[in-house]
């Protein structure tokens, strides 16, 4: 004989208790929806749940919101920046390295301590953009390159130097061969993470101005439904008004106009920082490298002592994107961008910078092709000479680095005061969607009690 143990006997009943408990919940809506008070009821809990599932979602939606301006403020941009800084100091120490070598014996204080501060300053925000690289390969990629690549480069440099120390003329060789390396590897390398830091940078501020549809759907639902129940309550009852309805859609109408408004504000703000300020730096970044091209390959030229057509060309190419009136001279673009008087200035002053640059450098080219190949290279790197090109170019690098400062710092403003905007947003969501809640409660409950 079989035998069932007991806990099994009830295990089947009970099993069927709780599959049955939603037709029993269903049963008891019927039931209840029959009456009016419990159609009141019915109403009132519907819109507690959503009012405080409103609160929730929208106090979500603002934080998130918030936390991603000011991440764009702590984090991305100043990441971007750093980004571009390797850039920037990796091709100015190449052309200080040439420099260097143009100056022939042993290298001068001035210029060994600019590339030393490059080589630092691109190692110190290497290692700033590698903390942030997680995630992304095609960045994590960049950094392993940079990383790897950058000693071998330093320790071509030195090569280059000890041999004209010495008189050899296998320096030039290795120097051309490091700024080979400069330009085949390491600039590359950090021109793509740079892009990669600015359009993670553009995405962020993508989002800072999206508009949380689903939280204002749902505020607008809980409106309407606060709506339709007053009207349910005024043709039920006579009444024209239910007091705690009447505080309910209040503060859920302040919620909405108070949320629409400050992110509007916010929106306004982020999307002028990035105009004004992300998007001017972008433009006046791109001139900056065009720049440090330029100065590279000038003196380079000079280096291949007349084997350097091809660097001279590379330079009157490169002249062609801070020149001219066209959209086509990135320093139009960087003014058409800016948005008061300092900023157009500053771009002004470095467009002067670019043609003094441009009329040394033509100087230089006549004074080579003509066998005057020192005055040639005294004009090119001497820091006494006023009209020289390492003046020229050192001044217009000085305009351009004021005129990203600018930019960052309008950016950081526009974007500190979308963030600004939003304050207290978060909690006030929650607070006026538990008034609301707190309303339905008190009026639906006057109500009931006047059917006891």
């Amino acid at each position: 004989m079989v035998t069932t143990p007991v806990a099994e006997e009830h295990a089947v009943p009970g099993a069927r208790r709780v599959l049955s408990l939603p037709a029993t919940a269903v049963r008891s809506v019927r039931k209840s929806a029959a009456s009016t008070p419990g159609r009141l009821f019915l109403v009132g809990v519907g819109l507690v749940v959503l009012a405080l599932l409103t609160g929730v979602v929208g106090a979500l939606a603002m934080q998130q919101k918030q936390s991603t301006i000011d991440n764009l403020v702590a984090h991305r941009e100043p990441v971007a920046a750093a980004s571009q800084q390797i850039y920037r100091s990796l091709s100015d120490a190449d052309a200080t390295a040439a420099s260097a070598f143009l100056a022939g014996g042993t290298t001068p204080t001035e210029l060994r301590d600019r590339y030393d501060l490059d080589i630092a300053t691109a190692g110190a925000n290497l290692a700033k953009a590698s903390a942030d690289v997680s995630g992304v390969p095609e960045a994590e990629k960049q950094v392993n390159e940079l990383a790897q690549q950058l000693p071998v480069y330093t320790g071509l440099v030195e090569v280059a130097r000890a041999y004209n120390r010495q008189g050899y003329p296998s320096g030039a060789a290795y120097l051309r061969e490091a700024s080979g390396l400069m330009r085949a590897k390491l600039l590359p390398a950090a021109n793509e993470l740079y892009e990669i830091d600015s359009a993670r940078l553009a995405d962020s501020q993508v989002a800072a101005t999206s508009v949380p549809w689903f939280s204002l759907g749902l505020a607008v639902v809980l409106l309407g439904a606060l709506v339709a129940a007053q009207l349910y309550l005024t043709r039920r009852t006579n009444r024209l008004l239910n007091v705690g309805l009447v505080v309910a859609t209040g503060a859920v109408v302040v919620a909405l106009i108070w949320g629409t408004v400050a992110l509007l504000i916010e929106s306004s703000q982020v999307s002028a920082g990035r105009e004004h300020g992300s998007g001017q730096s972008e433009v006046i970044v791109q001139a900056r490298i065009v720049a440090l091209k330029m100065r590279a390959n000038e003196t380079l030229t000079l280096v291949a002592r007349g084997d350097g057509g091809e660097y001279e060309d590379e330079f009157k190419k490169l002249s062609e994107q801070l020149t001219g009136d066209g959209q086509g001279n990135l320093l139009n673009q960087a003014r058409g961008l800016a948005d008061t008087d300092e900023a157009r200035d500053l771009l002004a002053a470095a467009q002067k910078n670019v043609g003094d640059w441009l009329a040394a450098h033509e100087k230089i080219r006549r004074l080579d092709d003509d066998g005057s190949y020192q005055e040639a290279v005294s004009l090119a790197i001497s820091p006494d000479a006023k009209t020289s090109a390492a003046n020229m170019f050192t001044s217009l690098d000085d305009n351009l680095l004021k005129s990203l400062r600018d930019a960052r710092e309008r950016f950081a403003d526009r974007t500190s005061g979308a963030s600004r905007t939003m304050t207290g947003l978060t909690p006030g969501v929650g607070v006026l969607a538990l008034v609301a809640a707190a309303g339905v409660t008190m009026g639906i409950r006057d109500r009931l009690q006047e059917y006891r």
